[in-house]
Parts: C-alpha cells; structure tokens; sequence
C-alpha cells in the first residue's frame, strides 16, 4: 500500500529537474529547426532572384539580336559613337562601351520587361568590327559585321543583378541571315 508521505525525499525534485531538461532540450531543437527553415527560405529566395535576373539578362540579348537580325544595314550609318545602346568599336586600350561610367543609365536601350523582375532589363550594342572577305555558311560571300552585346538584368530586386555577353555576326544587307550567335558568356557584374 501507498502513501502519500511515504516517496523518497526529493523525488519530486529529481522529476521536475529532469522534466524542465527535457523540455529545455526540446524548445533548442525547435529553435533551431525554425533558424534553419528560415534560412533555406532565405537561400531559395536568392536563387528565385538569381534566376530572374538571368532571364531577363537573357531576354534583353534576344532583344539586341532581334534588332541587329532586323536592321542589317550599314554600321557606319547605325551606329553612331554612343546613343540608344548602340557604340561603336572602342579606340584600343579604352574601356569597352558596357564598362564605361554611367552607361547602364544614359547609354544602354531597354528591354521587354519580364514578368517579376525590379526594373527593366538592360542592353549595350557595340559594332566591333566588319569583315568584307568572310564566307558565311552557305558558301555565299559578302561583308560580316561583329557585334559585342551585354545584357543586365534585374531579379526580383535591384541587388540580384546579371550581366551576360554575346558576340553576334551578321551579313551586311541580308535580313535574319547567319551566322548569329557566334560566343556567349556570363560575366561577373557591372563595374
């Protein structure tokens, strides 16, 4: 038979110590779960940005491709030395129109918007050079221009931020004509 005074001295004590542990253990645990949820949430978030910013970079090239494949005149006449995204070749050993001061703001075109991106998607067009001996797919001749093209584009914020470059070639005269896209990369950001 039981009593109620008969339990061991402390008993009681031993118990709620050992409870308050366990429960001390257990809201550190569910701490912790909540901080590690909460950054994986923050890292997806960034590469959503990353990602958008990736594509409208992207569109904006297709964008700059678009108007080159559309307009295959003469350079000399297009492309005056800076203005609506378009540059002419940089005198050796000066920067290349893209790295050059403030021209993401006064020297580039704007592209179609995507959807979801913090601000319209950038691009630069510089005429490289024009080569009239070339012989393009196709065995046809005539003069091949060199186009440089540098896309920014925005994520979902200003800060996710994506620059990719392409160098395009085009046949002078000959509308949507090879040979295109001849290289592509992603570079680190702007300068």
């Amino acid at each position: 038979m039981h009593r109620r005074g008969s339990e061991l001295p402390g008993t009681r004590g031993v118990v709620l110590f050992t409870t308050l542990v366990l429960l001390a253990l257990l809201t550190m645990v569910g701490v912790s779960g909540a901080r590690t949820t909460r950054m994986e949430q923050g890292m997806a978030r960034n590469i959503h940005d990353a990602m958008l910013a990736f594509q409208a970079a992207e569109s904006a090239l297709r964008d700059a491709e678009d108007w080159l494949a559309a307009n295959a005149t003469d350079p000399v006449a297009v492309f005056p030395a800076s203005g609506r995204g378009r540059h002419s070749a940089p005198a050796w050993g000066t920067a290349a129109g893209w790295r050059q001061d403030d021209v993401w703001e006064r020297g580039s075109a704007e592209a179609t918007e995507p959807a979801g991106v913090a601000k319209r998607p950038r691009y630069v067009i510089e005429w490289l050079t024009s080569n009239a001996d070339a012989a393009p797919p196709g065995g046809s001749g005539g003069t091949v221009d060199v186009f440089r093209i540098t896309a920014l584009g925005y994520g979902g914020t200003e800060r996710a931020q994506v620059v990719l470059q392409t160098t395009f070639g085009r046949r002078r005269g000959v509308l949507g004509a090879d040979p295109g896209r001849l290289s592509w990369m992603e570079l680190g950001g702007v300068p």
